[in-house]
């Protein structure tokens, strides 16, 4: 059998809600063949298994892992877990898609990092906004130099009232709030656009203030399907500076509950030739002929579609395990990430700058 013809045969760990963005890129994915899903709850994984066409379910990973006939695994764990589960799916010989964050901890990640190495099994880690048709197309501006160097970043990510609860809002299980659930995913953005730059320092605050609003009427917000509202001791709010060696720096805000206006997000890096902003929308700014220009990409998610991102990401970690490409955020990337957020909780238990 060619490369092209062989098909990746897939193990999903986890159905809580994230599982269905992985479920649902398996089952259309021409390459894939989803043999299996686990979770804790049997009639969760039932009904998973019955909607996307498993064949099998499982309560218990280890034994789906100890099932031959499954080459990769995708994570859908609570964060808590992703260390443990990642590590034997290695060395059980499975590839590996683990949601973000990696890990809790930096000493986790580590270890993640060195079952990688001695398994030599892939392991991507589920930073899916690398993978959306905007990043795809503004990377390759800033490749060909269209920015110059980017020495500034600002990233922003604040729900007024979206407290998910549940393990969202356990530390026990999340290893935090809005900073580790919603800022790895900008932090990671503007890290990866800048070129992976090596950390020099972190400053960060993080603030609990606000709690679960659960007495707000009248507006909707997503919660997690352990939904409690007692249950609540993470951050509202968390902001940073992050320094690098080579001079450029990184702003970023995050929250669950805020006293603003309305919900906010937004990316944006400035280089010495050009900037861009990638949310909510793609735009590459420049000059031309004296005048500065506004350039907006005609793609067609030039925002970022859950779906398109998602079925992006997994079918580029399919066809790294097939041997046709490589995986764009691999396990070193998860451990630097990992190392960012640590210190930002670091520093602001500490109150003071954590220097790298």
């Amino acid at each position: 059998m060619t490369t092209a013809e062989k098909k990746l045969n897939i193990g999903v760990i986890g159905a809580g809600s994230i599982s269905g963005a992985h479920l649902g890129a398996y089952a259309a994915n021409k390459d894939a063949v989803l043999v299996a899903i686990c979770d804790k709850n049997e009639e969760r994984a039932q009904a998973a298994a019955d909607k996307y066409g498993a064949s099998k379910i499982y309560t218990d990973y280890r034994e789906l892992l100890a099932d031959p006939g499954i080459d990769a695994v995708s994570i859908c764990t609570w964060n808590n877990t992703h260390a443990e589960i990642t590590i034997a799916a290695l060395e059980a010989g499975k590839h590996v898609l683990c949601e973000k964050p990696l890990c809790k901890t930096v000493e986790e990640a580590e270890r993640v990092q060195a079952a990688v190495e001695a398994t030599g099994k892939l392991l991507q880690v589920g930073f899916v906004r690398r993978y959306a048709s905007s990043i795809e197309v503004l990377k390759r501006f800033i490749d060909a130099g269209d920015l110059g160097e980017i020495y500034y970043a600002k990233a922003t990510c604040l729900r007024r009232l979206g407290n998910p609860g549940g393990w969202f809002s356990d530390i026990e299980r999340s290893g935090g709030g809005p900073l580790i659930d919603l800022g790895v995913h900008i932090i990671d953005i503007c890290w990866y656009l800048m070129g992976k730059p090596k950390v020099k320092s972190v400053s960060g605050n993080t603030y609990r203030k606000l709690g679960n609003r659960s007495h707000i009427k009248n507006l909707g917000f997503y919660k997690a399907a352990d939904y409690d509202a007692e249950k609540n001791d993470v951050e509202d709010l968390a902001n940073a500076v992050i320094r690098f060696e080579n001079g450029a720096s990184l702003m970023v805000d995050v929250s669950f509950t805020l006293h603003a206006q309305k919900d906010e997000l937004s990316v944006k890096l400035f280089g010495e030739q050009g900037g861009a902003e990638v949310e909510p929308a793609l735009i590459i700014m420049g000059e031309k002929h004296d005048t500065i220009v506004n350039m907006t990409p005609q793609v067609d998610h030039s925002t970022f579609d859950f779906n398109d991102a998602f079925g992006r990401e997994i079918g580029h970690f399919i066809n790294s395990c097939l041997g046709r490409t490589e995986t764009l955020s691999p396990v070193q990337d998860g451990v630097e990430v990992t190392r960012m957020l640590c210190a930002i909780y670091e520093s602001a238990a500490k109150g003071t700058e954590i220097h790298f």
